[in-house]
Order: structure tokens, then sequence, then C-alpha cells
């Protein structure tokens, strides 16, 4: 007799139900209907009904994801100590060193993420709106797949990071399962009370204004837009400052800090890695135009890296702000990848800067993104990761790859449906690089390829030139994800904006629907709330 998944998951729920009536009696015994409900909505239900059947007082669907992030920390932690195991493994490579690394990273963000939803799903839905708790629970909890995934790209560089990822894979993938099913609670809990209130049926009207994210304080908001500000400390090249670099500047500014902490940098060139780590909150730094203060290495795959640990700067910190300054990585088109920034600060914003290399440029690395009037310019996926991003108003570049090589704007990460995460292209202007523009012939460019399964990708209300391919986006390997991605046009504009020769893939499309592309604009998609108004910060709530 054949029996479908589904049916297998009920009979174990079922075996699991009369084994926990034999040994604890009725008044122990979980709410079955609550935990079928709970379960049959995540991708992975006979590891949610394994994780839920034998748990007594489950009373609500937080007690249900509440108790399932607990037991998803037991297998976090155990992959962490996994992990550390490798650190001992005898000829690990230098790669594989700075692999295991970026693993034992990846794991102790989770693990802050995991502990932060607990905070937040204790508080729900009373300290913020309906809307901000959803969207703050489902962007950590995007979060920690995205961590995993990270950890297992990282060690797949080469034969001998292969064979660690083989030791640790199962850990990983379990984790991941239970971190989705998680997510998927959280979405399914969230939208069910979003539909249910008061606060969802209100018709606001999105109007062409200029604003501000609200996640920017008034002081933040006169920072990004002020030439005039006094920093707490500055960085000067020539000794005239606080520090002669910007690491050391980082690695002495307050941690968890819950005011505004602005480090100056003067002009110059600054050649070194910055990494500002979870612990360095609302750091801002500011340059003096992203043609006079640069910030340089050159890192790279081909010279050993991992490209997470590639980035000449990574902001980690949450509340990270930008503003006039150039994040360059000089490995040149043959390093590979070379990462010149590389963001996982939620709630971060950059301002007039310059992100400048070859492939991928610019690492979106997960949580909420915001770029404004700043130029990117590179290769092979230059813009990549699994951020809820916004790119708005931003000058994008191809320039002139290898020979051989094709160009892709993007390489989009989302690995689950749940994850609120995408690339959001809007109001930008997509041009040829001066190097590429003579030779652009040679070199097809696209406008992105799927990273993973369900990649999500928006290009809306921009300028593109000829130098997009006129089938506009490129497959991944064969046919892999290309039923499963969404990648979405609406309303663009130039040459390159012509949709008649497209893809035909089933996950394509151009936005006809306003509210489909209202959902992608800087105020639904990665502010999740009400915008504040200001003037000199040029960009639009909506459409």
């Amino acid at each position: 007799m054949n029996i479908s998944n589904s049916g297998k998951a009920l009979l174990f729920l079922v075996s699991s139900l009369l084994l926990t009536l034999l040994v604890h009696g009725t008044r122990d015994l979980p709410d079955s209907k609550l935990i079928k409900s709970s379960c049959s909505t995540t991708l992975y239900p006979d590891i949610c009904y394994s994780t839920l059947s034998t748990t007594k007082t489950l009373a609500t669907k937080k007690d249900i994801i509440e108790h399932t992030i607990n037991k998803t920390k037991e297998i976090i932690h155990a992959n962490l100590h996994a992990i550390n195991k490798l650190t001992t493994t005898a000829n690990v490579t230098k790669r594989g060193k700075i692999a295991i690394h970026d693993c034992l990273q990846m794991a102790a963000g989770t693990l802050e993420a995991l502990d932060k939803v607990i905070g937040d799903l204790r508080e729900y839905p009373t300290k913020k709106s309906l809307r901000r708790h959803a969207d703050d629970l489902k962007t950590l909890m995007s979060t920690t797949i995205t961590n995993k995934e990270t950890c297992l790209d990282g060690l797949s560089h080469d034969a001998e990071c292969k064979l660690l990822r083989n030791s640790i894979v199962g850990g990983q993938e379990h984790g991941g399962k239970m971190c989705s099913n998680a997510l998927a609670m959280i979405v399914d809990m969230t939208n069910t009370d979003m539909l249910n209130s008061k606060e969802a049926k209100l018709d606001v009207q999105v109007q062409e204004v200029t604003m501000w994210p609200e996640w920017l304080s008034a002081g933040d908001r006169k920072l990004m837009q002020s030439g005039d500000v006094t920093p707490d400390v500055t960085v000067a090249a020539d000794g005239s400052g606080d520090y002669t670099s910007v690491a050391a500047a980082v690695a002495a500014a307050p941690s968890k800090s819950t005011s505004r902490y602005v480090i100056k940098i003067a002009a110059g060139v600054y050649r070194e890695n910055v990494e500002v780590p979870s612990s360095k909150t609302n750091l801002m730094f500011i340059g003096d135009g992203r043609s006079n203060t640069i910030i340089t290495a050159s890192l790279s795959v081909a010279g050993g890296s991992t490209t997470f640990n590639s980035a000449t700067v990574a902001a980690v910190g949450d509340g990270f702000l930008a503003r006039d300054i150039t994040f360059q990585n000089a490995a040149g088109p043959s390093g590979n990848q070379a990462v010149a920034l590389r963001v996982g600060a939620d709630l971060s914003a950059f301002y007039r800067c310059g992100i400048l290399a070859y492939q991928d440029t610019l690492y979106v690395h997960s949580n909420r993104q915001f770029f404004v009037d700043c130029m990117v310019v590179g290769t092979v996926d230059f813009i990549f990761g699994n951020a809820a991003v916004v790119l708005q108003n931003c000058n994008i570049q191809p320039r002139r790859p290898n020979p051989k090589q094709k160009n892709m704007l993007t390489a989009q990460g989302r690995t689950d449906p749940n994850q609120n995460t995408g690339i959001v292209i809007q109001k930008c202007t997509i041009v040829a690089n001066s190097d590429l523009l003579p030779v652009q012939a040679s070199f097809p460019t696209y406008l992105g390829r799927p990273w993973k399964e369900y990649s999500r990708t928006v290009v809306m209300q921009s300028s593109i030139s000829d130098v997009i391919d006129p089938a506009g986006w490129y497959p991944w390997d064969g046919d892999f994800a290309l039923d499963t991605l969404y990648y979405r046009e609406y309303q663009n504009t130039g040459p390159g904006a012509d949709t008649s020769k497209r893809v035909t893939w089933k996950g394509w499309g151009v936005i006809t629907d306003v509210a489909e592309a209202e959902s992608f604009t800087a105020g639904s998609f990665i502010a999740g709330g009400s915008w504040l108004p200001s003037t000199g910060f040029p960009y639009s709530l909506g459409l």
C-alpha cells in the first residue's frame, strides 16, 4: 500500500500522541488540532510534528512557535559544536580555516536572531504595530535561513572545503529546516492577524513625496542630509585626526550603542579591510565625497578567501549608515568573487556612496537595507545576496569583464518561499560603464540570474540602456529555478526596457497590477509601516 507524505506525517502524529497518552495520561496531552493546523503550513511537516507532538502545555500559536524556536536553538548549538570541532582537523587549508570562521560567525548570528525572535514573540502584538511586528519577525527568521546557506556556500569553493562541508551538512540542513518551519508558522500567524485587524483595513493613500525610512530618527535624517555634522571621532590618513585607519576607529567605538556614533573619514585612500561587527550598533561613516574618500582592499576567492570574507568593508551592526564614501575591491576581473561591500546590518542605509569591483561587488547579505543615489559598478552577479533591499535613484553600471564572460546585474539568493527577501531596483539608471561601452556588443549583459531556487528581483521605473540583452535574464544552470523564481519588470524606459523578446520562463513577468508594484516600493518592502516626511533625501514613498 502506498502512503502519501502527508499520510505518513499524520500516522506519525497519531502514534506519537498515543505514546504520550500511555506515558503521561490525557492531562498533559498537547492540542493535536492546533499542532496539526500549525504544522500544515510548514515546508517540513514531519520535522514539525516530531518537534511538537510529545510536548505539553502548548495552548496557542505563539506557544508553538516559541517551543519550535527553543528546539531550533538546541540544533544550532549542536551545529556550532560540530563546526568548532573542524578547527582541530589536521591539514586544513587557508580557505578552509576562513570558511570555518564564516560558519562560526553565521551560527552565532543565528542564535542571536533566534533570541530576538523569542523576545519579540513575547511582546507580540502589544509593543509595536502588527505590521512592524510581522516584518521584524519575518526578517529575523529569514536571516537565520540565509546564514545556513552562507556557511555551506563558503565550504563549496574547492575539494578540501567540500570534505569539511560533508561532515556538517546534515546538521546544517536540519537546522535550516527547523528555521524554515518557524518562519512558516510566523507568516501564517501574522498574516491571519493582519487580515483580522483594523490596521490592515485602513486605506492609506500613497503620495509622491520626499520621505525618510521610518527607522531613521529625526537626528539621523539631519545627519544624512547635512554636510555640517560634528563627528564623535575623525579618521585621517595624514595623522591629523583621532585615528589613521577606519578599522581602529570602529574598534574603539562603543558597543551596543543606542545612540548614533559618527565616524568622519577625511579625504584619502584607506587601504584596509574593515568590519563593523554585530556588537557595534548605530555607527555612521561620513566621507568627504565618493571621489575623495575611498576604502579599498583586494581579498578575493582567487587569492584564497571565501566570498563572504573577501569584503573590503563588512557592515553587520544594526542601524549602520554611510554617506559620501566609495567602497572598492581592487582584485580585478581575474579575482573571481571579490566583494567591495557586504551588508548584514538591519535597518541600514547608504547615501551617495560608490561601490566598485568586478564579480560580486555588492553583497546584500541579509536583513533590511536601502541604497539611494549610489553608484554600483561590476561584472558577474555584482548585486547579490538575500537581503530585503531597495536600490533607488542609483546609477548601476556593468563594466568590461574578462573575455568570454557575461555580465549579470543581480543574483538573488532566496531559498524559501516564505522569506521576505528580494532585490528591488527602482528609479535607477542602468548604463554601460565607460570601459564597456565601446565593446558592449562582445559582452552580453543581463538583469540577473537565479542564484537560488526562489530568487526574487524586481526592476521598476528605471531607465535601461541598450546594454541589456533583449532576453533580459539568464539561466543559472539549465532549467534550475525557472518555475519558482520571481522576476518582474514594471514601467521601465529606454531601449533595454523592451520586453517583447524577453525570456518566457514561468517565473518571469511584467507587472500589470499597481497593487503588486506597490508591494515592492520602499515603504512596503523594507519599512513595513509609516514613513516620516522630510526634505533633502530624494526618494519616494511609493510609485
